[in-house]
């Protein structure tokens, strides 16, 4: 089954103060894509949370904490995460032998089947994303946001409110 982009009309410019407001572009482009993500790999059975999840387990032997660090999860969001994938047969918990209180996470060949379907959807979409830039532009679009999110913006700022997060999918 082949992957299909919606062409979805566009919605009007925001507000000139928005257009170079970094959080909201950010935040905007984010939603955007992830929704179109989700949406695509619903055949699959994954989200994108997921697939993430399992693509970074897929690379060592990570512990639940570990996993949650990389891919930018809260440790409730990620033990729902697992309990989820555990459930569908994709991941397991494994204990480590050197400390019984440690879980490794552990894609199972089932995960890993998914992960490759899920995969090459995000590839199409990443390609037909990235195709209303120019070649180069792509590449530095690329590269600055890679350095952003590996310096500057690599752990949120504690903070007394923290930020609202969406209710768990019933």
């Amino acid at each position: 089954m082949g992957v299909q982009t919606k062409t979805i009309a566009p919605v009007a410019e925001p507000a000139e103060p928005l257009c170079d407001d970094l959080c909201w572009l950010l935040s905007r482009a984010s939603y955007t894509l992830t929704t179109e993500l989700t949406a695509a790999m619903e055949h699959v059975g994954l989200s994108p949370r997921a697939h993430a999840v399992l693509s970074a387990a897929m690379t060592g032997e990570y512990t639940q904490t570990e996993l949650a660090k990389m891919v930018g999860l809260d440790k409730t969001t990620m033990v729902v995460t697992l309990d989820e994938l555990e459930t569908a047969g994709l991941a397991e918990r494994k204990q480590l032998p050197t400390d019984r209180r440690a879980r490794v996470i552990a894609v199972t060949k089932s995960g890993e089947k998914k992960v490759r379907e899920a995969h090459e959807i995000a590839e199409k979409i990443r390609a037909d994303v990235l195709d209303t830039l120019p070649p180069r532009e792509r590449e530095v679009f690329i590269e600055a946001l890679s350095k952003l999110v590996r310096e500057r913006l690599n752990e949120p700022t504690p903070c007394s409110q923290p930020i609202r997060r969406r209710a768990p999918r019933a």
